[in-house]
């Protein structure tokens, strides 16, 4: 079976049609008149270098035999043996190349193809060898042109067949650049609209290529100076007189001067379907511009193209409505100049209708038309056989009626070919059919069962080619017993094709054609596939990518299984670039490293065999725009001048703004200043400008992507010198000694000075006194020293600029102040008031500000701790110093120790120190609580008793009263038993304890009391033995070697279970230990309020648990004392602390404090080894 893919698109259908169409001829197995198939071109010119050869080929029933006429008479080949007609063609071939010449074979040929039907005739042949003579030789004297002349050099190529096409180069080969000046007219002439001294040169050649004989022939070098009036005067200034040279004219501005076509007016003919060209160039001085217009009517939109720089106006394709008035106008600021072509399109002829091959049986009615048209309109003459119908043998069925032949009731002997020439003075038409007389039953010439494949919703043609005489009539059924096809959606064509307009899927099938006429009926089935069609459900998209990154596009397909897609990319509708940056993959594009080259438009084409499908996206490539160029400075004035610039590429990002820098080359040379900026529509700016500075500029362009790079420099201009605009700024009088006056100010910057010779006018008086001021000049400098002026007085001071063009404005004045001395008087009256134990309250009454002879920075209160009251001992404490801001009259001294005795005393501070200390004064601290006993250890238990010793506390911070003791038993449990109280005297320091229950461990909480209340507690846990025995036995147990290496492997293993456990509190677990060490806090005592003293309530919730569970005696046993010192870096300004402006401590309540454990440390000493086990116990 046969396949067959049927095109979808339009002009593939109507291409795939007009092949049917042409297909329908007569089978060769059955008699026919000669049907010319090939010829050689009517106008055939040849290479006079190689053999010619003239076609004809034509195809008959029987095969035909040919003939040659030349000139109009017979060609007898068989006497020229240079002459030989190929086998079975009527192609001759004259031999060129073994001696012939091509000159004696030219004129005109044509070929006759017959047999017993008939005889076809081809198209007169005109035949003649190319020709590319050389060019004459002549004398070319050196051209000599005045700049801004126009000037024409001549070409005049020699006469060529075909012409050749001319191009100027010079010595090196290389084209001669050509521009709106310069260009080469259509006659090979190179034009010049003026000329420049860069034009002048010695090898200005014009070349003229042949390309039937593929040679190239050089016209000699020509010459051209252009010199300017200068150089004239220099040159002949010796042989002309003043007059002559100084009569000459400079070069001057000149209007548009039409050099060709010459006059206002002028005409052009030109054939239809031709290309018409319309050419224009004008002399002038600045270059003319070309612009063309039809007079009447506009150009035509789609045909219509400008080359040569707009001086040729090219119409493709032109038809009778082209003709018309057309206008060249060039154009320069000095005026303009025009030209009128007036344009005829006549026409060779051409066919309206061409005569058609006529098959007809015997007894049919037939006709033959020939019509064509032209301008002028052409003549129709017929002939029979290639002779001229008038004199051509009678035929009875046959009637000539002008371009028309009628034939009725023909019979065999009617067979012929006829010929239909239209002809007029442009040229001719020269056509064969024949008229075939034949009676043949019908034939299907399409192969049996071909099986075409469309795609889903386009056109199906299935093609049933037929022959039969008289002409069979066609019809079509689907399916083996269907009925025959009608209706509106189906489309029955004169040569046999059915045509389903819109192939659905139930298209698909077996179509069968019958052709029937009286002497027969013939069938034929084919097969139809509906596929489905190829579709891009993944398209590319539209892609923005900075220069240097990846991108990439996707095209996901979707198509009939079974055909096989072929996925082709390409970039502006080419093929993809040879660079190993582009990835193809299975259904995407990438782009690696994208450069500015990538911009485009990338089209993603799938091709089946039946269908394609494409899809395109536009990667635009963005970048920082491209620096600007061209800066050119003008408007230059003293204060201001206008820049203007040229911006680069932006790079598919828009320029948002310029900034505007500059350089100083005068002050700052090799520094860049900011200017100002503008938007990115702007290319000038006007730019304010200060004396004294040679300033160059550059233009930065910014987009989205970023900043350009700078533009080149532009020129420098210099500004003339000024006086200052301004003063020096932040001038400032401070004294460095008692008895001087430092002024001080900001230099002026090198363009400030506006000019040269910067000075500075410095100018001061005292205030409030009625003096002159004093002035003094100094170089440029930043200060002034004014030596013997009253110790902190104040000055009215001013800076003034000066350069050697001026004085700045007269400047401002600023109030500055001598130096200062040391205070002379300490604050009186200081009293301190005690607020509590660790805090007091000083007062004083402030010193004249007279006597601070300077400015006022505030108070210091030094003091120090005397003693301690509690233990009568003196020792060297350093002192505490605190800072009291401005004119205040108190403030609060934090940190004191509770029963101690001070001293402090005041001093004034200015800026430049202290003054004398106020007489010391002393106060006490009342007592406050005691710390925590230094330490607690138990000893020496029995069976029933254990022996207590402490330390007194570190600080007493009073008399001690009393120490309390209390504690409680544990039971194996951990649970709590009943808790026991005992008070013991101040001056006790150790205490045995009895009637204990024996193996049993207690703990303790111990503390001290003054007169103001109890102080911190320590605890601590013991047990008391089993019996003597065993006490005796575990003494002894205790000495030996083995039991000291056991404890010690019980006690790592103890630490590596307190490690782990350690790490599991730490990650949010809970630890059984701390409940238990909590159960043994002492319930009777509570957090104090840090407010007010007072017992209040736990807050703790997860520390505070019900006294269950016990806790065992922590390793170490060692006991930390409270340390109840408050720090003054908390309070004070500076290294010793800082207060409000009323005095009051500012870290007095908002100050950081640690929380007080619930339990206090516990002993320094190590348990023994007997504590150790019955620990265990």
């Amino acid at each position: 079976m046969k396949k067959m893919s049927i095109p979808t698109s339009k002009t593939s259908l109507v291409l795939f049609l007009c092949q049917i169409i042409s297909a329908l001829d007569v089978p060769l197995d059955l008699s026919q008149p000669p049907t010319i198939t090939q010829q050689s071109p009517k106008d055939y010119i040849v290479d006079p270098r190689e053999n010619i050869v003239i076609q004809c080929e034509a195809k008959g029933k029987p095969p035909p035999s040919f003939s040659w006429t030349r000139n109009g008479t017979h060609f007898d080949i068989d006497k020229d043996a240079q002459v030989t007609m190929k086998p079975n063609s009527g192609t001759l071939v004259i031999n060129i190349m073994n001696g012939g010449k091509a000159e004696a074979y030219e004129g005109v040929y044509q070929c006759t193809a017959r047999n017993e039907r008939g005889a076809a005739i081809s198209n007169n042949i005109v035949i003649r060898p190319s020709r590319s003579p050389l060019w004459t030789k002549e004398k070319l004297e050196p051209n000599h042109v005045r700049e801004g002349d126009s000037l024409v050099l001549h070409c005049r190529p020699p006469v060529g067949l075909p012409p050749p096409i001319i191009f100027w180069m010079d010595n090196a080969f290389q084209r001669l650049p050509q521009s709106e000046r310069v260009s080469q007219g259509l006659n090979g002439d190179l034009y010049f609209s003026n000329v420049q001294p860069e034009d002048t040169r010695e090898d200005y050649i014009c070349y003229a290529r042949f390309n039937h004989t593929q040679t190239i022939q050089q016209k000699q070098p020509i010459s051209v100076k252009v010199f300017s009036m200068d150089s004239l005067n220099d040159t002949i200034a010796a042989n002309l007189s003043d007059t002559d040279i100084y009569g000459a004219k400079p070069v001057t501005e000149r209007q548009p001067v039409l050099l060709t076509p010459t006059g206002s007016t002028s005409t052009k003919v030109e054939l239809r379907g031709n290309v018409l060209l319309l050419e224009c160039i004008a002399a002038g001085l600045p270059t003319p511009v070309i612009r063309w217009i039809k007079e009447g009517g506009e150009l035509p939109a789609n045909r219509t193209f400008f080359e040569n720089f707009k001086k040729t106006l090219k119409i493709i394709d032109v038809s009778e409505a082209d003709s018309g008035n057309y206008k060249c106008i060039a154009r320069n600021t000095l005026g303009s100049a025009h030209h009128v072509i007036s344009v005829t399109v006549k026409a060779a002829p051409y066919w309206i209708t061409a005569p058609r091959n006529l098959v007809l049986s015997p007894g049919e009615d037939g006709t033959l038309i020939c019509r064509a048209n032209g301008n002028p309109k052409p003549s129709i003459s017929w002939l029979a056989n290639g002779v001229p119908i008038a004199i051509a043998p009678e035929d009875p069925s046959r009637k000539v009626d002008g371009d028309t032949i009628i034939f009725s009731h023909v019979q065999e002997r009617s067979s012929a070919v006829y010929q239909c020439n239209a002809s007029n003075e442009y040229g001719y038409l020269l056509s064969n059919a024949f008229v075939n007389v034949l009676a043949e039953p019908p034939r299907i010439l399409t192969p049996a069962n071909k099986l075409y494949q469309v795609i889903a919703d386009s056109p199906a043609l299935l093609d049933c080619a037929y022959f039969g005489s008289p002409k069979p009539e066609i019809e079509w059924f689907k399916g083996v017993k269907g009925s025959i096809l009608r209706g509106n959606e189906y489309v029955f064509h004169d040569n046999g094709t059915l045509e389903i307009p819109v192939a659905q899927k139930n298209s698909a099938g077996t179509y069968t054609c019958v052709a029937r006429n009286e002497l027969g009926k013939i069938q034929n089935e084919v097969q139809l596939e509906i596929k489905d069609p190829t579709m891009i459900i993944k398209q590319p998209e539209y892609k923005v990518i900075q220069r240097y990154g990846q991108v990439s596009f996707e095209c996901i397909i979707k198509h009939d299984s079974t055909l096989l897609p072929t996925v082709t990319w390409l970039k502006d509708n080419d093929e993809l670039p040879d660079d190993d940056r582009f990835l193809v993959g299975k259904d995407n594009l990438t782009i690696m490293n994208v450069t500015d080259k990538d911009d485009g438009t990338y089209t993603c084409i799938v091709n089946t065999t039946l269908d394609s499908v494409s899809a395109s996206a536009v990667l635009t490539v963005v970048a920082r725009p491209n620096p600007p160029f061209d800066l050119e400075l003008t408007g230059q004035l003293e204060r201001s001048i206008d820049l203007s610039w040229i911006p680069g590429d932006e790079n598919n990002s828009p320029i948002t703004n310029f900034v505007i820098e500059y350089e100083d080359a005068l002050h700052e040379p090799g520094v860049w200043h900011y200017q100002t900026e503008v938007p990115g529509t702007q290319t000038t700016v006007h730019l304010k400008l200060s004396p004294y500075v040679n300033y160059s500029f550059r233009v930065i362009a910014v987009n989205k992507i970023g900043r350009s790079q700078p533009s080149e420099p532009s020129e420098q201009y210099l500004t003339k010198s000024a006086s200052p605009d301004e003063n020096p700024a932040n001038v400032q009088g401070i004294g460095s000694e008692p008895d001087n006056l430092v002024i001080t100010w900001e230099p002026l910057k090198g363009f400030q000075s506006n000019g040269p010779g910067l000075q500075y006018k410095v100018s001061w008086r005292q205030k409030d006194v009625d003096d002159e001021w004093t002035s003094v000049i100094v170089a440029n400098v930043s200060k002034y020293i004014v030596s013997g002026t009253p110790t902190f007085v104040p000055y009215e001071i001013k800076v003034q600029a000066l350069n050697d063009l001026g004085y700045a404005p007269e400047p401002s004045e600023v109030i500055g102040h001598s130096g200062e001395d040391l205070p002379m008087v300490a604050p009186g009256n200081v009293q301190v008031h005690v607020i509590n134990s660790t805090l007091a309250k000083v007062h004083w009454d402030p010193v004249p500000l007279k006597t601070v002879r300077g400015h006022l920075q505030g108070y210091k209160v030094y003091y120090w701790k005397v003693q301690s009251l509690s233990r009568r001992s003196r020792r060297h404490v350093e002192k505490k110093i605190l800072t009291f801001r401005g004119n205040k009259t108190f403030g609060m001294l934090p940190g004191l120790e509770p029963y101690s005795s001070y001293k402090l005393n005041v001093r004034v501070v200015n800026g430049k120190g202290e003054g004398p200390a106020s007489p010391d004064k002393v106060f006490r601290t009342p007592e406050g609580v005691p710390s925590s006993p230094s330490f607690l250890k138990i000893t020496n238990p029995t069976l029933d008793s254990l022996t207590l010793e402490w330390g007194s506390p570190t600080h007493p911070n009073g008399v001690l009263t009393s120490y309390t003791l209390k504690f409680q038993p544990i039971n194996n449990t951990h649970e709590l038993g009943p808790l026991v109280e005992i008070r013991i005297p101040a001056n006790e320091s150790s205490l045995i304890l009895k009637n204990l229950n024996y193996s049993t461990r207690y703990k303790f909480y111990f503390n001290a009391q003054t007169s103001v209340g109890s102080g911190s507690q320590i605890t601590e846990e013991a047990v008391t033995i089993m019996d003597e025995a065993m006490a005796s036995r575990q003494v002894d147990i205790a000495t030996q070697g083995w039991f000291i290496g056991l404890m010690c492997a019980v006690a790592l293993l103890i630490l590596i279970l307190l490690i782990v456990c350690f790490i599991r509190r730490n990650k949010g677990g809970k630890y059984p230990v701390k409940e238990k060490e909590d159960a043994h806090a002492d319930p009777e005592i509570q957090p104090m309020k840090e407010d007010d003293g007072t017992f209040g309530e736990y807050s703790d919730a997860e520390d505070h648990k019900p006294l269950k569970k016990g806790s065992r005696t922590p390793s170490d046993r060692t006991v930390k004392k409270e340390d109840s010192d408050d720090s003054l870096v908390d309070y004070g300004e500076g290294v010793n602390g800082q207060f409000n402006e009323d005095g009051s401590f500012i870290g007095q309540y908002s100050g950081k404090k640690e929380k007080e454990p619930a339990e206090g440390n516990e002993s320094s000493e190590a348990p023994s080894p007997v504590n150790a086990m019955n620990s265990f116990v």
